[in-house]
């Protein structure tokens, strides 16, 4: 009873309002869909539970959906990890290499950033992401990647689930054109007939979860890619960015340095290590990080001193050509732009034709053609 009360927490409890967001909601409604409607699929219509083969594949389907809710839930309730509020390096000379957060009243350690939406200096902190209404960060950059890798797996498992329902239900054969090449099917189908009849609303419910487990597979399976990417150069989004415009900071002004990643042991297996561990948890306190040869401690803080100095790279004019009201998904401005929307709760910004902005980020913005000199 004691390790139970040490476990749930008042403010762990007070965690629980992370899911009353729209993020939360839709992610676990598509989680939810295509791990019942598999489940239903493979118990009543594909595959019995008396088979070998049935009973493995029902058991595989439930170990997705746990390993998948559990990588997601860490993800959202652990948490990135947060820079202690009023926090100071124990040098104090090294303050001058570090920016000073007024709303957290602490400097900010190396490779974090203050988030708007959680109001805290997030260590290592990678993004903010919506589906699990939290920030990726230092604790559970392990948990949101393995979740992003579980979830195309899963998906594809159940549109394999899916796509064999449907057919087993509506034809007894498959051939592939030729009279000799045929597979036989009628040893996956039911004998005595199933009791709840493949109707219509069944193969309309079936045929919408495919379409939510083929379009998850390549969604999410596109930001695996992505996050492993980085993780393999032990940076995030965030440093992959002020690494593109120191290098632009030293092109444009012709300087001769060389700017260095810090943070990569230069080996992808070593960086690797860093995120993911046998344990679970990840290595350092999330303050300080080990440095390749030849980089100092603050290497990345003081390139980013050195772009907030410098307006030329710390902002970008651009001239609007349009008039916007402001609208998250605009439905006058065409298909396209209506789909192809940012998935982001940043406010969107109503602009009038004429008018100039000033674009802060973006990779390789100063290469844009649009810009205004």
């Amino acid at each position: 009873m004691g390790t139970f009360c040490s476990v749930i927490k008042f403010e762990n409890l007070q965690e629980l309002k992370r899911l009353c967001h729209w993020g939360p909601t839709i992610a676990l409604g598509v989680i939810a869909i295509c791990s019942t409607m598999a489940m239903i699929d493979s118990v009543l219509w594909y595959w019995p539970l008396h088979t070998t083969g049935g009973s493995v594949n029902f058991i595989m389907l439930i170990n997705w959906t746990v390993m998948i809710l559990y990588n997601y839930f860490n993800a959202m309730f652990v948490g990135p990890g947060f820079v202690p509020l009023g926090w100071k390096p124990e040098n104090s000379q090294d303050n001058m290499y570090l920016q000073y957060c007024k709303v957290c009243q602490a400097y900010k350690a190396p490779r974090s950033h203050h988030c708007r939406k959680c109001n805290r200096c997030v260590m290592k902190m990678d993004h903010h992401c919506p589906w699990i209404n939290n920030c990726c960060g230092y604790q559970n950059h392990a948990s949101f990647t393995l979740f992003l890798l579980l979830a195309p797996l899963g998906c594809i498992h159940a549109a394999f689930i899916f796509v064999m329902t449907m057919y087993t239900q509506l034809y007894s054969r498959l051939s592939f054109g030729w009279n000799t090449v045929k597979i036989d099917m009628s040893a996956a189908q039911r004998d005595p007939l199933p009791i709840v009849p493949f109707g219509l609303a069944a193969f309309a419910a079936t045929l919408f979860a495919l379409g939510l487990a083929l379009g998850t597979t390549i969604a999410v399976g596109m930001l695996f890619f992505i996050q492993m990417k980085i993780i393999l150069r032990n940076k995030t989004s965030i440093e992959s960015w002020i690494e593109e415009k120191a290098k632009d900071r030293i092109q444009y002004y012709q300087l001769d340095e060389v700017f260095v990643f810090p943070y990569d042991m230069g080996s992808k297996w070593k960086n690797f290590k860093q995120v993911f561990t046998w344990s679970g948890v990840p290595e350092g306190d999330g303050l300080e990080w080990p440095i390749r040869e030849g980089c100092h401690q603050y290497s990345l803080t003081i390139e980013q001193l050195k772009q907030k100095a410098d307006k030329r790279v710390r902002s970008v004019r651009y001239k609007v050509i349009e008039d916007y009201s402001g609208a998250c998904c605009p439905l006058n401005k065409g298909i396209k732009t209506f789909f192809t929307s940012p998935c982001t709760e940043e406010p969107r910004i109503q602009l009038q034709k004429g008018e100039f902005i000033l674009a802060t980020r973006g990779l390789r913005c100063l290469k844009n053609e649009r810009m205004v000199p």
